[in-house]
């Protein structure tokens, strides 16, 4: 285990759904299929879910170094569905595939648009803060579900560079 107490490779570190809207709570395990994670619902389709947004995720320390400055943010509450512990976030880019546990593969497809909804997480609702325009390596990402399986918090998580390129 790490200082923070956690696993020493990249992991899972919370899955969080909720019945629509923001925040979402965390699960002890949850069957991730292509629709998404089960027992997770989205407010507004035309934004939030479908095939290539099935599940939303996040970087646990970028959620920690938001909080030192001044952000009320934390695991699950800007809509994510998987939040990560030890990956390079900002080398995350679409076409990159993660290895979730022993059966989930997903293949991040975009960076995520920030929505206003996350605003009273942010100090002075600055909510953009998350932005990949404005903040590169910041954003939240939407991820297609390859292969379906159950996941839990310690699963490990390894990401296969996809050869995607973007210029």
């Amino acid at each position: 285990m790490s200082e923070h107490g956690r696993p020493p490779y990249p992991h899972v570190c919370q899955i969080s759904v909720s019945d629509g809207g923001v925040p979402k709570r965390p699960v002890l395990e949850a069957l991730i299929t292509k629709a998404g994670v089960e027992g997770d619902r989205q407010q507004n389709l035309k934004f939030h879910g479908g095939p290539d947004r099935a599940i939303c995720l996040y970087s646990q320390e970028l959620i920690e170094r938001l909080q030192d400055e001044g952000h009320s943010i934390e695991a699950g509450s800007s809509g994510e569905n998987l939040t990560f512990a030890g990956l390079e976030w900002e080398k995350l880019r679409p076409g990159d595939r993660l290895q979730i546990g022993p059966e989930v593969q997903i293949e991040i497809m975009s960076y995520t648009t920030p929505c206003e909804k996350n605003a009273q997480w942010f100090r002075d609702r600055d909510y953009k803060r998350v932005s990949q325009k404005l903040n590169p390596g910041w954003s939240r990402l939407y991820a297609k579900v390859l292969c379906e399986g159950l996941v839990r918090p310690g699963d490990e998580v390894v990401v296969t560079p996809g050869e995607n390129v973007e210029g």
